[in-house]
């Protein structure tokens, strides 16, 4: 049997390519991350991604079991028995078709039996149990599926969100580094200036502490950047070594223009729920229908104390069952099946008016944020030729050290806060995507 396993392995790998632990199925990790493989790679290996695989296999099991309540049910038994109990041991001689006149009714003897029998069950009608119970485990399914989707949604926004916080983190490095080379370049001139005595020491000084304070700048900057490096490293599922990201991240994603909250699968989800529930009560007030089986069995005795004892027999017929009174169990269940529905109801329409909101707040913060780029983006062309302007002044004998210092601090606030309104706007593209069900990008 071991020289099959390993192309029925295969065989099984290429007809279900689609199975959740699926060799082929399986993502290896990039040397340098864009954010496009960053959310493939996190779809197959964030343990929350492989957890709602594993509700959906669940639910799939649920639909089977309900399913099982339409097919037959066949059963086969075996016993074997002495007895000297009179009532027993007469119909053993019955079963066997041993009986002679001889035979005294009180003390017919010992007996022995070995009997077989084989049965087979089917109910007719159970007032639509089954039925409402196979509908539920449906509806449950689609609602575990859209609870995947709706989960792969929010994955992939954090994923961009954590790769745009690294990217932003990077800039503000590079931000810190290069006023630290400002600082670093006017305490030069601030130095040789000093030396011929045309600036103050206090005025050396304030530039000396200015170095230091940019230093200590640039180390909680690159702190900041690993921090958002395990962030990632996290939501892929893996840990380990700091993640290099593609220089080239790719275009932005693009903004959705039809803006619907219909497209939730939060909200397709809930629908299915709704009518899971709705099943719910049909199966609560079937209680109050009879039910109606069908039945048959066939039995096979054989005894060794009676000389070639046997006999074989079969029963059939049908079986009707009505429950006139249960103390109101059937009522009551129907009653606490109705409540879920309304309550279900009832969350489904919170869901709406909150996505409805959600997704208005995620527009809004796209707007903000457009706005506030192209505010930043001339702050930045201002405090850089002020700041050079500054330089010049300064080498000159012109500014004072603490007016160049004031400069040099406003051109590094205007680079971060452009850098920020830069991520914070690919931030809300993702954001406003998932508020209205948009996957972050096509192929996803």
């Amino acid at each position: 049997m071991r020289h099959l396993f390993l192309p029925c392995t295969l065989l099984l790998l290429l007809l279900c390519p689609s199975l959740p632990f699926s060799f082929a199925g399986q993502t290896t990790a990039p040397t340098r991350w864009s954010v496009r493989e960053a959310v493939r790679y996190a779809m197959e290996h964030n343990p929350d991604a492989r957890a709602a695989a594993e509700r959906i296999g669940a639910a799939d099991a649920d639909i089977k079991a309900a399913k099982a309540a339409f097919y037959p049910q066949l059963g086969i038994n075996a016993e074997y028995n002495r007895t000297n109990n009179p009532m027993y041991s007469f119909g053993n001689i019955l079963n066997q078709g041993m009986f002679t006149n001889s035979i005294d009714f009180n003390d017919p003897g010992t007996t022995d039996t070995l009997q077989t029998k084989a049965t087979v069950q089917y109910r007719l009608y159970n007032g639509g149990h089954d039925q409402a119970a196979l509908a539920a485990a449906n509806e449950r399914g689609k609602a575990a599926e859209h609870e995947r989707k709706a989960l792969r949604l929010r994955l992939a926004f954090e994923v961009v969100r954590a790769y745009c916080t690294i990217v932003q983190a990077a800039e503000t490095v590079r931000a810190r580094q290069s006023a630290l080379d400002a600082v670093e370049a006017s305490l030069a001139v601030a130095r040789a200036r000093y030396e011929e005595g045309s600036l103050l020491k206090e005025d050396l000084l304030n530039l000396e502490v200015q170095r230091s304070r940019a230093q200590e700048q640039l180390i909680q900057a690159q702190h900041g950047e690993q921090l958002a490096q395990r962030g990632l490293l996290h939501l892929l599922g893996r840990t380990g070594a700091s993640s290099q990201l593609d220089p080239q991240p790719g275009p932005d994603q693009d903004i959705p223009v039809e803006r619907d909250v219909r497209n939730r699968p939060e909200l397709t989800g809930m629908a299915a729920v709704v009518k899971a529930s709705e099943a719910l009560v049909r199966q609560a007030q079937s209680g109050s229908y009879p039910t109606a089986d069908a039945f048959g069995s066939y039995q096979v005795d054989k005894g060794m104390e009676l000389d070639e004892g046997s006999g074989n027999s079969w029963t059939a017929g049908v079986r009707l069952n009505y429950t006139l009174f249960d103390g109101h169990r059937t009522t009551a269940s129907a009653q606490r099946a109705e409540a879920q529905l309304r309550e279900a109801r009832e969350r489904q329409r919170k869901m709406e008016l909150a996505y409805n909101l959600e997704m208005e707040q995620a527009a809004l913060a796209l707007h903000q944020e457009e706005e506030r780029l192209k505010v930043t983006g001339k702050m930045v062309e201002s405090a850089a030729e002020s700041a050079r302007l500054a330089r010049l002044r300064f080498k000159e004998g012109v500014v004072l050290a603490s007016e160049l210092i004031d400069t040099e601090n406003r051109l590094t606030d205007a680079r971060l806060s452009h850098s920020l309104a830069t991520a914070s706007r690919k931030i809300a593209i993702a954001d406003l995507r998932r508020a209205v069900g948009l996957p972050q990008f096509e192929e996803q």
